[in-house]
C-alpha cells in the first residue's frame, strides 16, 4: 500500500476551497435573507412587518449557521465544480427547505411572531440564489484559484511504478491548483528524459536537485523510492530541509493495510502510530458528550413508556422484566447489556435445541422465534426491547451508532478482519440496521461495521439516526 498517494495527501487545499465557498454561502444566505425581508416589508399584504435589529441580526446570524451546517452535513462543498444542473437543483432545494424547517423551529422556540410569508419567500431567494452561485460554481472556482490560491509546485522523487502512480494522483489534484513539475531519478544507470502521463514532464538526475530549487519554484518534493534506499536519501533530505522545502516520502513497506498513518509523541519520543479505528479524540469526546445528551433526555421522556411496557411484560408472563446478558464492548471489555425481556423466561436453556434453525453459522438469529411471548414480538418488532440499553449508553458501555454488542461466544468465532468491529464501542443502531437489519447475513452484516468504521464521523451518526428512526418505526426488517 503506498501512504498518501491520492488527493487526500493534499487536503487542506481543497479544505481551502471548501471554507471559501462555505463563506460564499453565507453571503448568499444573507442576500436571500435581505431580500426577503425587503420584499415582504414592501408587500400591501394587511400585517405589517417589521424586525428590531437584534432580532434581525439574531435571525440572520442562525440563518448563516444553519444554511452552512446542512451543506456540510449535505457534503455539498465536496462537489461544487463538477455536480450536474439536477443535482444542483436537488441539493439547493434540500438545503433551502431543511434550512426554512430550522428557522421555524428557531421561531417557535423564541416565541417570535415571524410572517409565514417572509419565511417562504427567504425559502425561495435562498433556493433560486444557491441554484444560480453553484451553477457558475466551476467558473468562480477557477476565479478563486487564480485570486486567493497560488500554485502548488511539487516534485517527485524516482520513476518507478509507485512515483508514476503517485505522479498520476499528483495530476488528478491539479483542481486544486496541485501542480506536478517533474521527475528525479534515483538510479544509478542512464534514465529517460521524460516521463509520459497524461502529458510529459522531464526527468532530472538527482543530483541536479539543488541546482533546481534555486532556479525553480519548487514548494515540495515526495519520495517514491524503495525504502532500502532511504538511508542513502539522508543528504537530500538534509539539503530539502535546509532549504526550507517540504518533504514527504511515499511508502509501501507497513503491513497496515486498513490503517491511519499519523506521528503522535510519547514526552519527547516521536512514535509511528497506525489507526485501525477512528482515534481523534476531539471529534470522540463529542460523539460521547451526544451519546449521554440523548440517551438521557431519550430515558426521561421514554420513561412512560418504558413503565408501561415493564408492567405489559411483568403481567403477560413470568420471569423478570430486564433481561441482563453479558456482552463484548469496547476492545473487549465485558459488560451486562439490559434488554427488556421478549421470551419466556428459561428461552437461554432452549438455544442449544434450536441451533440448527438459525439464519447465522455465528450469531444466533430465529424467524418467528418460538420462544417469544405475545408481547415480545410487538417489543421486538419496534426495537423496543432495546430501550433499556439507553442506560448502558448513558454508562459509557455502548454508543448511540456503532456495531452491536456481540456475545463472547460469538467474539470467539469470529475470522482475524471481523475482530476490528470490537475497535469501536458498540451501538443501539450502525449501517446494517439501513440495509434490512435482521434480514441481513453474517458476512454483510460484519463488512458493513467495518465501512462504517472506515468512514466514522459525526455527520455519518447522525444520518444513521435520522434514518434508524422511520425504519424502527415501521418495524421493517425485524425477525
Amino acid at each position: 500500500m503506498i501512504f498518501c498517494v491520492t488527493t487526500r495527501v493534499f487536503h487542506r487545499h481543497h479544505r481551502k476551497v471548501k471554507l471559501l465557498f462555505a463563506l460564499a454561502d453565507i453571503v448568499v444566505t444573507a442576500l436571500a435573507f435581505e431580500a426577503a425581508y425587503q420584499t415582504r416589508v414592501r408587500l400591501p399584504l394587511e400585517k405589517l412587518f417589521y424586525l428590531d435589529v437584534p432580532v434581525k441580526a439574531l435571525l440572520l446570524g442562525s440563518a448563516a449557521l444553519l444554511w452552512t451546517g446542512i451543506g456540510y452535513w449535505m457534503n455539498v462543498y465536496e462537489r461544487l465544480d463538477s455536480a450536474h444542473p439536477r443535482v444542483i437543483v436537488r441539493s439547493s432545494l434540500r438545503q433551502s427547505l431543511l434550512g426554512a424547517i430550522g428557522m421555524v423551529l428557531i421561531e417557535y422556540s423564541l416565541r417570535l411572531d415571524l410572517s409565514r410569508s417572509f419565511t417562504a419567500l427567504f425559502f425561495a431567494f435562498s433556493w433560486l440564489l444557491l441554484f444560480l452561485f453553484r451553477w457558475k460554481a466551476g467558473a468562480a472556482i477557477g476565479w478563486v484559484r487564480r485570486e486567493f490560491g497560488a500554485p502548488y509546485y511539487v516534485l517527485v522523487t524516482g520513476i518507478g511504478e509507485r512515483a508514476l502512480e503517485l505522479g498520476r494522483s499528483l495530476e488528478q489534484s491539479h483542481r486544486y491548483g496541485i501542480r506536478l513539475v517533474g521527475f528525479l531519478s534515483d538510479t544509478a544507470g542512464p534514465a529517460p528524459e521524460k516521463v509520459t502521463l497524461e502529458r510529459d514532464y522531464p526527468v532530472h538526475d538527482l543530483a541536479a536537485l539543488p541546482t533546481l530549487l534555486e532556479r525553480q519554484v519548487i514548494d515540495e518534493v515526495l519520495f517514491a523510492v524503495d525504502h532500502r534506499r532511504l538511508a542513502e536519501l539522508e543528504d537530500v533530505l538534509l539539503l530539502c530541509d535546509e532549504d526550507g522545502v517540504r518533504t514527504r516520502l511515499a511508502v509501501d513497506f507497513f503491513p497496515h493495510v486498513n490503517s491511519e498513518l499519523y506521528l503522535d509523541h510519547l514526552g519527547q519520543t516521536p512514535l509511528l502510530t497506525f489507526a485501525a479505528a477512528p482515534h481523534d479524540e476531539i471529534l470522540l469526546f463529542f460523539k460521547r458528550v451526544i451519546d449521554v445528551g440523548v440517551a438521557g433526555l431519550s430515558l426521561v421522556v421514554l420513561a412512560p413508556l418504558l413503565l408501561l411496557a415493564g408492567l405489559l411484560i411483568r403481567l403477560t408472563s413470568p420471569g423478570p422484566v430486564i433481561y441482563r446478558q453479558v456482552r463484548c464492548g469496547l476492545n473487549g471489555r465485558r459488560f451486562v447489556c439490559y434488554k427488556f425481556r421478549s421470551m419466556i423466561d428459561n428461552a437461554d436453556a432452549l438455544k442449544d435445541s434450536l441451533r440448527g434453525r438459525s439464519l447465522r453459522d455465528v450469531a444466533f438469529k430465529l424467524v418467528n422465534d418460538p420462544r417469544r411471548t405475545a408481547v415480545g414480538r410487538f417489543l421486538r418488532k419496534f426495537s423496543i426491547d432495546e430501550w433499556p440499553q439507553l442506560w448502558n449508553v448513558v454508562r459509557g458501555d455502548m454508543s448511540l451508532v456503532g456495531p452491536r454488542p456481540a456475545v463472547p461466544e460469538e467474539v470467539d468465532q469470529y475470522k482475524r478482519w471481523q475482530r476490528r468491529r470490537l475497535r469501536m464501542r458498540p451501538g443501539l443502531t450502525c449501517l446494517w440496521a439501513l440495509e434490512g437489519r435482521d434480514g441481513l447475513d453474517f458476512e454483510t452484516w460484519m463488512k458493513k461495521d467495518m465501512e462504517y468504521i472506515d468512514n466514522w464521523s459525526l455527520s455519518l451518526d447522525w444520518k444513521i439516526l435520522l434514518r434508524t428512526i422511520p425504519r424502527v418505526v415501521s418495524g421493517r426488517g425485524a425477525h
